[in-house]
Formats: structure tokens, sequence, C-alpha cells
């Protein structure tokens, strides 16, 4: 059975930075997608960054320049590096594994697994 486990939120300044962490496990990840998805309350869920299993990343308008995405294959482990933070990225990140689809479109609609998320609060 996948599983996905969350790590590394937790509260930072705006302009601060945090990485948060996605261990899978159980999970073959050859032609598959991985990536990050977060909700903030009374918002729709928006896609963050997904990771192809041909490395290819894609990454939302509101977090490109700012968010890097990443996979260590050893560990299989997916990665978010979070930097220059601002308060509006104060939601519950989730991460997810789904189709290849998914990964180009960013859409959530096509990640089967999700983990339980971890909270990231920005204050201003």
């Amino acid at each position: 059975q996948v599983q996905l486990v969350e790590s590394g939120g937790g509260s930072v300044q705006a302009g601060g930075s945090l990485r948060l962490s996605c261990a899978a496990s159980g999970y073959i990840d050859s032609g598959d997608c991985m990536g990050w998805f977060r909700q903030a309350p009374g918002k729709a869920r928006e896609g963050v960054a997904t990771f192809n299993s041909d490395g290819r990343t894609n990454y939302g308008d509101s977090v490109k320049g700012r968010f890097t995405i990443s996979k260590d294959h050893a560990k299989n482990t997916l990665l978010l590096e979070m930097n220059s933070l601002k308060p509006e990225d104060t939601a519950m990140y989730y991460c997810a594994a789904g189709s290849k689809i998914g990964c180009y479109r960013l859409d959530g609609r096509y990640f089967g697994v999700w983990g339980q998320g971890t909270q990231v609060t920005v204050s201003s």
C-alpha cells in the first residue's frame, strides 16, 4: 500500500524559508508523477509544483522563482524548498502521487494518493 508522509511545515516570518519533505513508501515511481498542492481555509486547492518521473518540473505561477521541487531517489522522498515566503503562502500543504497528466496540468484531480498534509504559516 502506498503511503505519503509529509514533514517540515511550521511558522515563519515573511521572507523566510522552509523545506518540506514527503516520504513515499510502497511507491513505484517509474512512469508516475509526484507533486505538492496547498489549500488555505475558504480557498480552492492549488497546484504548487510537480515532479515527473523524467525529471521535468512544473510550477504554479504564484510560486515560480521562489519554490524548488526535487526528489531524492535514493530515499524516495519528494522535497519542496520554499524561499521568500509570503503571508499568502499560508496553507496546508499536501504531497500527492498520480499520473503524468497531473504533472503537466498541475491538476490534483489526476492524483490518487495523498498525504495527510503539513501546515505552513507565514506571518507578516
